[in-house]
């Protein structure tokens, strides 16, 4: 099979999508040939048989060429793919979806996030196949949805790499858009409550990622002032945005990663931390349908910054051999099912059986 991926970025060095570059050589093994059509082109070191077309962000925005563009590649490269694979952006199958038809190709989307726009749902009239992570990734009622579980790489991010040096503090981190929907305020409450309450000072937090939108400049604006008037300036850090390909130096040197978010998809980050064997916490209904027994310990309700305080005491008083265990059980979840190589083994077998 020939194989079309439309991606909003190819980029190794993006913050937020640089993961994608991964899926892209995975597929490329899979595949004789992957056409990739990007909205913005960054740096790659893809496969010989990876072909990837730029609808141009990345020399300026005109939407007119971005449609231009979108057209014109999918006519013209339509002799070098059979099979369309849109990942997150339903838009690019609401606008190709009629003219794939037309054409006979079969359309599959990768839809994992627990928001439900109108796009999404005239996707699903025009695709064959939509691929989502989790139940509560993909929140339309239609046969079509295919739960396939998310792509992490598990070689890479492998706690066999981990050589941790001891240190005089507990470290914390954190990864992911500075938006309200992750909800940074409630952890700078359970740091202030750890500190004054629990007298436990001897805390260091890594706030990694930068805002996604421009309109998201205030609110980290406010974080940082909320920090700076508790006094909490040499204890959580905000790291700034880091490439996806270098995010684990970050984890190898952490204790602990902490996830607030509101969004209800299951959260990539999450899952690569626990891959690693690191010991995660979070309030993310989606990682209900992960986490299994591990529910009630490694997760909060929303904006509970007492809760969340005392599942860190209870993370930092593990004994040696629970740390062990739980490390070991978080990485088995992710290897089983959420590994990249078995996900796109997955998505290549929902392919056949359609044809």
């Amino acid at each position: 099979m020939k194989f079309l991926i439309l991606t909003q970025k190819v980029d190794l060095e993006d913050d937020i999508l640089g993961f994608f570059h991964g899926w892209l050589k995975e597929f490329s093994q899979n595949f004789e040939k992957v056409t990739v059509i990007c909205l913005k082109e960054g740096k790659h070191n893809l496969p010989v048989n990876v072909k990837v077309l730029s609808l141009g962000k990345e020399s300026g925005r005109s939407r007119l060429k971005y449609l231009y563009r979108f057209f014109k590649y999918i006519i013209k490269e339509r002799k070098n793919y059979d099979s369309v694979f849109v990942h997150m952006n339903p838009e690019y199958t609401v606008l190709g979806g009629i003219l794939w038809k037309l054409m006979n190709k079969k359309v599959g989307l990768w839809y994992a996030h627990g928001y439900t726009p109108l796009s999404l749902r005239v996707s699903a009239r025009l695709a064959n196949i939509i691929f989502t992570s989790t139940a509560s990734g993909c929140r339309i009622k239609s046969q079509k949805v295919r739960i396939v579980g998310q792509g992490i790489d598990t070689d890479r991010f492998n706690k066999d790499t981990f050589k941790q040096s001891k240190k005089d503090f507990f470290q914390i981190i954190t990864v992911g858009r500075i938006s309200p929907v992750k909800d940074y305020k409630t952890l700078i409450k359970t740091i202030e409550f750890l500190i004054k309450e629990d007298k436990i000072t001897n805390l260091k937090v890594n706030i990694i990622g930068d805002i996604g939108l421009p309109e998201q400049k205030e609110y980290l604006i406010n974080l940082k002032k909320i920090v700076s008037e508790k006094d909490l300036n040499k204890i959580i850090n905000f790291v700034g945005s880091v490439p996806n390909k270098d995010i684990l130096d970050h984890l190898k040197t952490a204790d602990l990663f902490v996830n607030m978010s509101y969004t209800g998809s299951l959260d990539k980050a999450i899952l690569e931390a626990m891959s690693c064997g690191l010991p995660i916490l979070t309030c993310n209904e989606a990682l209900t349908e992960v986490l299994g027994d591990y529910q009630s310990k490694l997760m909060y309700a929303k904006g509970d910054f007492q809760a969340l305080a005392e599942k860190i005491k209870y993370i930092i008083n593990l004994d040696i051999e629970s740390q062990k265990r739980i490390s070991a059980d978080l990485r088995a979840m992710v290897v089983k099912n959420h590994s990249l190589k078995d996900l796109v083994k997955k998505i290549v077998a929902e392919y056949k059986a359609i044809f």
